[in-house]
């Protein structure tokens, strides 16, 4: 995971994860609702190999929402195809409405760095439909939290061997007051150590190969109190693992709000790679 007090300054989340919207001059064969946008990667959310999976979601998150520019729209699917790692430094992103209907957006999004493929995306937003609520997701029962960032509470420590399922949670938050959106809870997606870590002996890096999100509440919430975010609130989240297999792992995610409600899910595959020793 990313180290939280690398981000201490205010608003260095939201700095660092900024995209610039580039003009461009309509040409033949651009299909509508095409978009450029440009980031810059920092070098504070590195985890082991390259830049925190979670930190780049959040990035291709928002130039997917300034392409869909509809807040009625809000993101309820997001998967990425990690290519490769990016060095720190500017990189560029083009967005696509694939298709647009009455009432759901399917969009694409290609990340690149000196013209080489970073990040492959499949996004899907949509207004409110209305069905029968059904919660079969209840939050584990675990202690509240206290005003700090990363509150382990599931899982055991990495790399001592435990017996322990591959199962960790803990309450989440960034080092910035900041009220939970959907941009954050795609890096909450991929906030914490990999499961698998808690069986290993030896340290080891697990790069993303590729992360689905699926984001179950609109953000910001509406009624009652979620109409009125707190920007020091914290979410829970927890991920498990049940099969490593020559060398590729599953990792499923659930994060909730601090009231019980399923804010999103995840799916990951991901790979163990022994680190280089010198």
């Amino acid at each position: 995971m990313a180290d939280s007090t690398t981000a201490t300054a205010l608003g260095a989340f939201d700095r660092d994860t900024a995209v610039q919207r580039l003009e461009r001059q309509s040409s033949d064969g651009e299909r509508p609702g095409e978009c450029e946008f440009t980031a810059e990667i920092s070098p504070d959310w590195r985890a082991g190999r390259g830049p925190h999976g979670g930190y780049l979601a959040a990035i291709l998150l928002r130039s997917l929402i300034d392409t869909v520019a509809d807040p009625a729209r809000s993101p309820r699917s997001l998967t990425i195809h990690y290519a490769r790692a990016p060095e720190p430094g500017p990189v560029s992103i083009r967005t696509a409405i694939e298709r647009e209907g009455r009432s759901l957006s399917t969009l694409s999004a290609r990340m690149e760095q000196d013209g080489s493929l970073v990040a492959l995306v499949l996004a899907a937003f949509s207004v409110p439909w209305s069905a029968q609520e059904i919660v079969e997701l209840p939050m584990p029962d675990v202690a509240p939290p206290d005003p700090v960032v990363l509150q382990p509470r599931i899982g055991a420590i990495p790399f001592t061997g435990s017996d322990r399922p591959m199962e960790i949670g803990a309450w989440l938050g960034l080092a910035e007051e900041r009220p939970i959106d959907a941009i954050s809870l795609a890096f909450f997606s991929d906030a914490l150590f990999s499961p698998p870590f808690i069986r290993l002996t030896e340290p080891a890096a697990t790069p993303t190969i590729d992360l689905t999100v699926h984001f179950r509440t609109p953000m910001p919430r509406t009624g009652g109190r979620a109409s009125d975010p707190d920007p020091a609130e914290l979410c829970f989240a927890r991920f498990s693992s049940g099969l490593v297999h020559e060398g590729f792992f599953e990792e499923d995610g659930v994060i909730w709000a601090a009231d019980g409600t399923v804010l999103a899910q995840s799916r990951q595959l991901g790979i163990v790679l022994p680190l280089t020793r010198s």
